[in-house]
């Protein structure tokens, strides 16, 4: 049974929603039940005190429920029942917050507080209220003052992290950062938002630290995942990068991107056979990809083999089947704009017969693809590499050969000649 002079209210549960993203909880709150209702309905009839309280479950368990309606009409109930109840009024201002008159729930807050000055579900509430409206200098004094009261509450010291980064003062979102993984050290949202933090701060060291621990206790980022391959490629280490993007592409098998990357990743390191296969495969999976075939041609051609032939008619193929498309669906575009300009108006049909009967004409016999010369249009091989462009080697050697030569054929004059 569900104790009435208890705090158990709706209060903390704006809190509750805005921590879902974050991975946090201030309470539990899996306790609804037909029969707790049923009961607190029972002391609708008591006493002010008493209803007030029941009133200010009723509407905490049907808030939970997202039955907005019912806990509005519960959380009216209690405040009219007892206005100086601060549970109801948190309840009344949380109600009123859904609907997205935060400038009302604040009012609601602030009432709560004057009745109550350690109602800390109000404190917390209003500070979410500000951060609404964008009053970001009166959000963070609410979550200052409720750090004072409670030092080691891991959503507080969130919710001053998140605010100073939204202020732009990295160097104290840090700092609050730091606190919050002293209580929470094994989150893996705290400890990659730090190496973001360190990452735009330029300091690769510790965005790196961060990075890796994060990825070490949740390996199913994508985000924290490119970043890590994306790093392992700036450090000339790309056979370890392959270990990150191979991961990608076992979470997002259909996306292209991570499978070409891989590819990427062995040709650089100069293993162009384990690159070459990597590729077949690719095609064989995506056979459509302009790029993959691209990079097939470029190896074929590179390492010399028969195969480049087939593969550059496959790429011709390809192309002239992207355009195709790409034609029908600039055409089917105009031919919309112009059907909304001209309207129903049909005049010009033997015109458009005689258009269609000319396109037959350029088209091959039996299929829908134009009529076009096989040497009437080269081979575009070339192709963006998906890890971007590799690094230029230093060419010491040549520079200082140079340097040696730029006077070689110049005539001594007399004036420099030793005496």
């Amino acid at each position: 049974m569900i104790n009435l002079n208890a705090d158990i209210h709706c209060s903390a549960i704006e809190s509750e929603r805005e921590a879902h993203s974050t991975g946090y909880s201030l309470m539990g709150c899996d306790f609804f039940s037909p029969a707790a209702v049923e009961t607190l309905k029972t002391f609708e009839k008591k006493d002010s005190r008493v209803k007030s309280a029941a009133a200010t479950n009723l509407s905490f368990l049907y808030y939970l429920e997202n039955e907005l309606a019912q806990a509005t009409d519960y959380a009216d109930l209690a405040v009219n029942s007892d206005r100086y109840n601060p549970a109801a009024l948190t309840n009344k201002g949380n109600t009123v917050s859904a609907n997205g008159d935060y400038e009302k729930a604040a009012e609601f807050y602030k009432e709560a507080l004057r009745n109550d000055s350690s109602c800390t579900e109000a404190l917390y509430n209003l500070g979410l209220s500000y951060k609404k409206l964008s009053r970001m200098d009166e959000a963070l004094d609410c979550f200052l003052k409720l750090h004072a009261i409670l030092r080691n509450n891991a959503q507080v010291l969130h919710q001053i992290a998140n605010i100073y980064e939204v202020m732009e003062d990295p160097n104290q979102a840090i700092e609050w950062l730091m606190q919050l993984i002293s209580v929470v050290p094994t989150d893996p949202r705290v400890l990659s938002k730090l190496g973001k933090l360190y990452d735009n701060e330029g300091d690769k060291s510790q965005a790196f630290h961060y990075y890796y621990e994060s990825y070490r206790h949740f390996p199913s980022n994508i985000e924290v995942i490119e970043w890590l391959g994306a790093y392992y490629i700036d450090t000339q280490f790309c056979e370890k990068a392959i270990e990150y993007f191979e991961r990608a592409a076992l979470i997002l098998p259909t996306q292209v991107k991570w499978q070409l990357m891989i590819a990427s990743c062995y040709r650089r390191s100069g293993n162009y056979q384990k690159a070459l296969d990597k590729y077949k495969v690719i095609h064989s999976k995506f056979p459509e990809n302009v790029e993959c075939l691209r990079f097939l041609v470029r190896l074929c051609t590179d390492m010399g083999l028969k195969e480049v032939q087939e593969y550059m008619t496959k790429l011709k193929r390809v192309e002239k089947l992207k355009e195709i498309r790409e034609q029908r669906v600039k055409s089917g575009r105009d031919g919309s704009a112009r059907s909304r300009r001209e309207g129903s108006a049909g005049g010009d049909s033997g015109g458009n017969k005689g258009e269609r009967l000319s396109a037959k004409l350029r088209t091959l016999p039996g299929t829908s693809e134009p009529y076009e010369s096989s040497s009437s249009k080269e081979i575009d091989a070339s192709y963006i590499d998906p890890l971007g462009p590799q690094a230029e080697r230093p060419k010491t050697a040549a520079r200082k050969r140079t340097e040696e030569d730029e006077f070689a054929d110049e005539e001594l004059g007399e004036d420099l000649l030793p005496e």
